[in-house]
């Protein structure tokens, strides 16, 4: 009798063996192919297939500038999630990230995109807030506690979520010239119990407030990525320290990259252990991205490019009352460099728009007559009024 596949339909022959059921008949290709779809995780992030340059280009979508940096990022989180999803004879270890840069070069911002582009949970956490477990404050599996929270209480969403420690280096010390400068007393006993958390173990956890019955839960961080950023403030000693004959410096305040005559050397894992970290800890985390500080044309270009900029937002306010809100360039650069001279890089734009903003956001809506608004330069340094002022006639 002949034998055909319930599932194709392909008869039965010498190269296409078909397997006889309880109520079913199926072909070797298609129980194959249902033993492949059976081990592929089910619950992955939706975009985690995204290649290395379409992460850039959503990336770029949102932040200005850090080009090396997003290219860097994109490359080590596809791998990363590329290592889980596919099976392979090779054992292929996670590559944790370290990201160096002053304050307001937009790390944080960095992050928090990547994790809405990649539909994958986020925590992060400052690292000055950790302790060694017993000691006043929050210890290093709390932020594991929030990572299961933001997934929605789903363990397996949680295990390819995505950790980010800010301000890493404060509990780090470095010496320079025999000059040692201690950042934190318990620095090395936070880094001991990082050490645990990132290189891939199983981690017991007691979820739940205590007007709750405390559930134990367990989880596997060998596929959640971490990641470190600071402004590591201090490094340049380090670097000029190890580089002789330097002539010219490339790179943020920290500069990243030393050039002399002969090669170019960069940021090193081992200049991080001189900074003050246990070898150890920085042995696990062998991805290092460099953000620069911005410029005052990257200032404007957040300002008024990225999908979500701060001048697009009070347009959309403005345009559901009626009023065409446009900002003239001569503006746009003032408010670039009032962040430049304040040092709040990007974060603070919103701030210096919004307090100019404040008097024309009351004022503006019962002016239904005014359908469109430039604002100059001049207005945001409060020379000239913010809405024009009605002229009276003389009787």
């Amino acid at each position: 009798m002949e034998k055909r596949c319930s599932f194709c339909g392909r008869m039965e022959s010498p190269q296409l063996p078909v397997i006889e059921g309880a109520s079913a008949l199926i072909c070797k290709e298609c129980a194959e192919t249902c033993v492949e779809e059976m081990q592929t995780p089910l619950n992955m992030p939706s975009k985690q297939g995204l290649k290395p340059h379409e992460i850039k280009e959503e990336l770029d979508r949102f932040v200005i500038g850090q080009d090396e940096a997003k290219k860097l990022l994109s490359v080590a989180v596809y791998n990363h999630y590329k290592r889980i999803t596919t099976k392979t004879k090779v054992d292929i270890q996670k590559s944790n990230i370290m990201i160096v840069g002053p304050t307001g070069s937009g790390k944080t911002y960095l992050l928090e995109t990547l994790s809405q582009i990649l539909d994958v949970p986020l925590v992060i956490a400052d690292a000055t807030s950790l302790t060694q477990a017993g000691y006043v404050g929050d210890d290093v599996e709390t932020i594991l506690e929030k990572l299961i929270i933001k997934a929605g209480g789903d363990v397996h969403k949680a295990e390819q979520g995505i950790v980010y420690i800010d301000e890493i280096d404060k509990i780090a010390s470095y010496e320079v010239d025999g000059r040692k400068r201690t950042k934190d007393i318990a620095g090395q006993a936070v880094q001991e119990s990082l050490l645990k958390m990132i290189e891939g173990n199983e981690v017991h956890l007691q979820m739940g407030n205590q007007r709750q019955t405390k559930q134990r839960v367990i989880l596997n961080t060998k596929n959640i990525l971490f990641i470190f950023g600071g402004a590591f403030v201090g490094l340049q000693d380090i670097l000029q320290s190890r580089t002789k004959g330097v002539k010219k410096t490339v790179g943020f305040t920290t500069p990243a990259i030393l050039k002399d005559e002969k090669q170019d050397q960069e940021l090193s894992q081992q200049d991080l252990v001189s900074y003050g970290f246990i070898p150890e800890f920085i042995g696990r985390i062998p991805v290092i991205a460099v953000l620069n500080p911005l410029r005052k044309e990257d200032l404007m270009n957040i300002l008024v490019k990225p999908k979500n900029a701060v001048l697009k937002q009070y347009q959309a306010l403005l345009q559901m009352d009626g009023v065409k809100l446009s900002f003239h360039n001569k503006a746009v650069e003032h408010i670039a460099e009032e962040a430049m001279k304040k040092n709040v890089g990007a974060r603070g734009l919103k701030g210096i728009v919004e307090k100019r903003m404040y008097d024309l956001m009351y004022s503006l809506p019962q002016k239904e007559e005014i359908k469109s608004l430039t604002i100059t330069k001049e207005m945001l340094m409060g020379d000239v009024p913010m809405i024009p002022v009605e002229k009276k006639i003389a009787g």
